[in-house]
């Protein structure tokens, strides 16, 4: 199912940050997002995931599809690194957690507690957690942050090889992956100071 976004507004703190988006990524695409610090990439991201309402537009084809990284990598520091796999594979009805380890060469590292690894480690293993939810379309927000050149290179592999089985992919990111892509520039949709005023005008009346 393709992912459709009609006319799409996001905002943050109750005003408008980015207006008039409208684009598509169909089952084994890719879209990569880009624009300036601050131009509105997570807030747009966010939306996408359904952890914030839009302020108009549409979202279709999004219900329980999405499965979302962050800049937090979401792991419990007491549990292994498999445990984690485990919980978050059991959160998604899923069992198998042997192809995220071995994606990210994380086999030597399994019964490591996750507080125990390095920043590299880490957001390996929140990234690994993609692979263990099953979902189609994997909403990513500057994933390869603390990553050395090897582990850029898996997580494009591991990338490449979801978008090869059907899946699909929205990332923000500053580096080139070397994936088949679009890319879509987010600035010239930011909104404008005077809509931004308006929009907190409304926001007392």
């Amino acid at each position: 199912m393709t992912l459709v976004i009609r006319d799409l507004c996001v905002a943050r703190g109750g005003l408008p940050v980015l207006m008039g988006l409208n684009f598509q990524v169909a089952p084994g695409r890719a879209l990569v997002l880009r624009g300036p610090n601050g131009s509105g990439k997570t807030t747009l991201l966010r939306t996408l995931a359904g952890l914030q309402p839009p302020l108009s537009g549409e979202i279709g084809g999004a219900e329980d599809r999405i499965a979302y990284a962050a800049h937090s990598d979401g792991l419990k520091a007491m549990l292994s690194v498999a445990e984690n796999l485990r919980f978050w594979a059991s959160v998604f009805g899923q069992r198998d957690i042997g192809p995220a380890l071995r994606s990210y060469a994380l086999e030597d590292l399994h019964d490591r507690l996750a507080g125990t690894l390095s920043a590299g480690q880490k957001r390996r293993l929140g990234l690994a957690r993609m692979l263990v939810t099953a979902r189609p379309v994997w909403v990513l927000d500057e994933p390869t942050v603390s990553l050395d050149a090897d582990a850029v290179l898996l997580f494009a592999r591991a990338v490449r090889t979801h978008l090869e089985a059907g899946g699909s992919a929205i990332i923000a990111t500053h580096i080139d992956l070397g994936l088949e892509a679009e890319v879509l520039d987010v600035t010239p949709f930011r909104a404008t100071a005077e809509t931004r005023a308006g929009a907190s005008d409304e926001a007392f009346l």
